[in-house]
């Protein structure tokens, strides 16, 4: 194989955590990741209108291991998995599901992954202080999306913070803090069996 060949094909730049050139493997990847959404999206405290669950977590933790690219790859398969009507949202499937109450968390999901998949990408998950950061910075971007979009499809007239981010806090700090703690450890592993 020709060395542009295999930059085209290249999903993953080597500066990442999980690094391949190989187009089968970039493909069981993003089969992997959306099997790991589709697990953390049932992992939940039922919750209306929108569910608490593992997923923030599961969705950095991909941007942060997979990088930009392959990161986008595996949320737009997500989606697309849901928007098919395969059981892999919290509590439904298809595009009706997509425009309801949750439809802004799960676009925001895949923006979300994208960024942080650039910011590993420039380093920003070999320290405790980057990556907390960087994950604050995908958090953000989840609510931001989700409280958005809630707000259309409920009303601004309802309690659209105490529906979709104040019960949420508690959980995601503590996802943010085993976020922060697992990322420079997973590099400090990598680093030592290579």
């Amino acid at each position: 194989m020709s060395p542009t060949t295999q930059s085209r094909i290249m999903m993953r730049p080597s500066n990442t955590l999980i690094a391949t050139s190989n187009a089968l493997v970039a493909v069981l990847m993003v089969l992997l990741g959306t099997l790991a959404l589709a697990v953390s999206a049932k992992i939940q405290v039922p919750f209306y209108p929108v569910p608490i669950t593992m997923q923030t977590y599961v969705v950095l933790f991909i941007g942060f291991a997979f990088g930009t690219r392959l990161a986008a790859a595996t949320l737009l398969a997500y989606l697309a998995e849901g928007a098919l009507g395969l059981p892999v949202f919290a509590q439904g499937a298809g595009l009706a599901y997509l425009a309801g109450t949750t439809g802004g968390y799960l676009f925001g999901f895949l923006l979300a992954a994208t960024v942080c998949g650039w910011l590993a990408e420039k380093e920003w998950d070999r320290s405790l202080a980057s990556t907390a950061v960087a994950a604050i910075i995908g958090l953000a971007i989840i609510f931001a999306l989700g409280l958005g979009w809630l707000g259309a499809v409920v009303g601004w007239d309802k309690p659209v913070l105490a529906w979709g981010l104040l019960p949420f806090l508690p959980g995601e700090l503590a996802k943010l803090v085993l976020l922060t703690v697992t990322m420079p450890m997973a590099w400090k592993i990598r680093n030592r069996t290579k």
